[in-house]
């Protein structure tokens, strides 16, 4: 234990010692006090209760008589080893508080150590420049004597956001001003700002069917309706999307660059529908662009963002592929009074982000370690999706048919399964895991399709992973 344990003794009749022990033993029923928990000394436990040590060492007598301490000469005592107590809270905990019951989103869960992740489009933790962050982590706490640790602006530290723009202008055609971009913790928590941003109960909101999870929960968490918007070869269904702003829509969610989960790019002449359509029926796109820097085949697509002549489009992103998940960097920009209201609420629910990390990834972009890094990163992923798509296809031949996108992290299978969810538990326990279709529709229905993604395992795990599936379809 870390932590020095402070014990108290409860008011009552019979010895102190008596009393002092009973504590003891009350904390180890309620788990506070574990096994192989040090207890401080006696001399220690004494100045802190106020009492003769003499009376704490007769209470430790006594606990050891009983069995719940053991002492070993020259070391501390400490909570002696006990069978396992029965599970605890194994029924709902009794309360007086009103708790609507609250199901977890559906999202990718960590796999076991071991198996070999096609969950998902993850990058590959492996490559992460570790030492280059740790360097520009240390450096920017040392130059900043400290102040990074301290409130600032809840939008991001300014560097960052400088960095960004400078990033958006060049890359992504997209001109902004660093003060109408707000740095949240990963583009989920920028999808739920939006949302309270924009959003009231009963607000009804066209989301791609099929797709992202966790941005309809973060939607729903604002009271919204959502509207399901058919996608194709082409993406997202414009047409559908007129017929529901019809009805009245407060926004669109779109995945325009690379459709999650099918990686459709969003046709050109739907693009500027769309545009044309939320300047007219006066609804917002939230322009969800995960995965920008990973294209290979040709340039990318600029945003919908790029091309917003009425204020229509917040453009959310996010830097969990360029590096990694963890560090929990995403961004949103548009409109002044929604980058504002943001930014707003973001002090209601978070206060600011972390602004040494901040600090340290603007460092990162303006030394140029980003952008080689992302330089390497493409060519690897990219042979990594040629390798796979051959691998999977050799080995599963017609039983699957998928289109190789022009970019992005993760393949869309179509299976002759009506429903591959006995496919993946199959390969699950050989040690292979993916997303199955019914997981990314909005009503849980089955499909007969599949996500794998390729990114986080190098060509012998993908072919081994390749393997498994084979082995494991019906």
């Amino acid at each position: 234990m870390a932590w020095s344990v402070t014990l108290t003794v409860p008011e009552g009749d019979g010895p102190t010692f008596l009393r002092l022990a009973e504590a003891v033993v009350a904390e180890i029923q309620r788990g506070r006090l574990r096994p192989g928990d040090a207890l401080p000394g006696t001399r220690k436990v004494a100045t802190q209760l106020g009492v003769h040590r003499n009376t704490v060492v007769a209470a430790w007598r006594e606990l050891r008589a009983q069995g719940w301490l053991e002492t070993r000469q020259g070391a501390a005592t400490r909570i002696a080893s006990l069978p396992a107590p029965p599970p605890r809270h194994t029924t709902p905990r009794s309360t007086a508080l009103d708790i609507q019951p609250m199901a977890m989103p559906r999202t990718t869960e960590p796999v076991a150590p071991g198996v070999l992740d096609l969950a998902g489009g993850k990058p590959d933790l492996r490559l992460v420049p570790i030492h280059d962050i740790a360097r520009a982590w240390a450096s920017a706490l040392r130059h900043t004597r400290g102040k990074l640790l301290a409130y600032g602006d809840p939008r991001g530290h300014p560097r960052l956001r400088q960095a960004l723009s400078a990033m958006l202008a060049a890359r992504r055609g997209l001109v902004t001003d660093p003060d109408h971009i707000v740095i949240t913790r990963g583009s989920q928590q920028a999808m739920y700002l939006l949302g309270r941003a924009l959003l009231r109960p009963g607000d009804r909101v066209a989301v791609e069917e099929l797709g992202y999870p966790l941005a309809w929960a973060a939607l729903r968490a604002s009271g919204a309706e959502l509207v399901s918007i058919t996608v194709d070869s082409e993406g997202l269904r414009v047409d559908q999307v007129e017929d529901a702003a019809k009805g009245g829509l407060r926004a669109v969610y779109v995945t325009p660059h690379h459709q999650y989960p099918t990686m459709a790019t969003l046709g050109a002449s739907r693009r500027m529908e769309l545009l044309r359509l939320a300047a007219e029926y006066r609804f917002a796109i939230l322009e969800d662009d995960y995965d920008n820097e990973f294209h290979f085949a040709g340039q990318p697509v600029l945003p919908l963002a790029a091309r917003d002549t009425h204020g229509v489009v917040a453009y959310l992103g996010t830097l969990s592929k360029t590096l990694a998940p963890g560090l929990r960097l995403g961004f949103v920009t548009g409109p002044t009074a929604l980058t504002d209201a943001v930014a707003a609420i973001r002090v209601e629910v978070d206060r600011q982000g972390d602004l040494a990390t901040e600090y340290a990834l603007a460092t990162l972009i303006e030394d140029g370690t980003v952008p080689r890094h992302l330089r390497r990163m493409r060519r690897v992923y990219h042979e990594r999706q040629r390798h796979f798509s051959r691998a999977l296809r050799a080995a599963l031949g017609e039983r699957v048919a998928f289109e190789v996108p022009a970019g992005g992290l993760a393949l869309w299978v179509r299976t002759l399964l009506a429903d591959p969810a006995d496919w993946s538990s199959r390969a699950l326990a050989r040690g292979a895991a993916f997303e199955v279709g019914r997981s990314l529709a909005l009503r849980g229905q089955a499909l007969p399709y599949a996500r794998m993604g390729f990114a986080s395992l190098d060509l012998s795990e993908l072919d081994r992973a390749v393997e498994i599936l084979a082995e494991t379809h019906p």
